[in-house]
């Protein structure tokens, strides 16, 4: 693939996984290459390399003579990713209490300072960095395989979380974000990891069906002005 192509695909990729994880594009939500590629001013060819990427990211799903959706998690598989979920970040903490780098907690620091700016203002960017602050913890810890791991499933929750959850809270998260540092800056992970044990919970209990239907292209022709920049 050119450069160029890879650029766009990247661009293109990008800007789905970010209307996703905002809640744009809903569980179910299909995917037709030509509309996509109209709303990013992209070919087809371009399209399909995008979903390839966010099909291996269990983003979106393929289905036979009937083409791409935004993933659909059942409740099952929900439950199963916010068991993992768990575990991971529990580990994230404990390494984080062992290894913060040089920096680390000024990053952190930042990052809340951005969810602080959009509390109560923009839900969808609201719900995008909540879920970021959660990877950029995993980064942190300097295990790419950990990264990834928590990236994938931060990602499946933004999912679940769409096709299920009540009305998405700001208040409790960026406050709870903000005792997690303050605790693993401490080196005190039993705390850290109570907090944010009571975090993921708090989350998964939010837990309902939810029915919200916008065309999809007055979803991505929101998301296509960014590319057009």
């Amino acid at each position: 693939m050119s450069e160029d192509k890879t650029t766009l695909t990247d661009a293109v990729h990008d800007l789905l996984k970010k209307a996703i994880i905002e809640q744009g594009l809903k569980p179910g939500m299909r995917l037709p290459e030509d509309t996509v590629g109209e709303q990013f001013g992209v070919s087809r060819t371009i399209v399909r390399h995008a979903f390839v990427r966010l099909e291996h990211e269990g983003l979106i799903a393929t289905r036979r003579n009937r083409g791409a959706f935004v993933a659909e998690p059942t409740r099952d598989e929900a439950q199963h990713v916010f068991e993992v979920r768990r575990c991971l970040e529990n580990d994230v903490i404990r390494l984080l209490c062992q290894r913060m780098p040089a920096g680390g907690y000024e990053t952190l620091e930042a990052h809340v300072r951005q969810e602080e700016t959009v509390r109560g203002k923009n839900g969808p960017v609201s719900i995008r960095l909540a879920g970021e602050f959660h990877m950029l913890l995993a980064r942190l810890t300097g295990n790419p395989v950990l990264t990834r791991y928590v990236s994938e499933v931060v990602l499946r929750c933004s999912l679940i979380m769409s096709l299920y959850a009540r009305t998405h809270s700001s208040e409790c998260a960026v406050d709870e974000h903000s005792q997690i540092i303050e605790a693993i800056r401490a080196g005190d992970a039993t705390r850290a990891i109570e907090i944010m044990e009571h975090h993921l919970g708090a989350v998964a209990e939010r837990a309902e069906l939810s029915g919200q239907t916008d065309s999809i292209q007055s979803i991505l022709s929101h998301y296509g002005k960014e590319l057009a920049q």
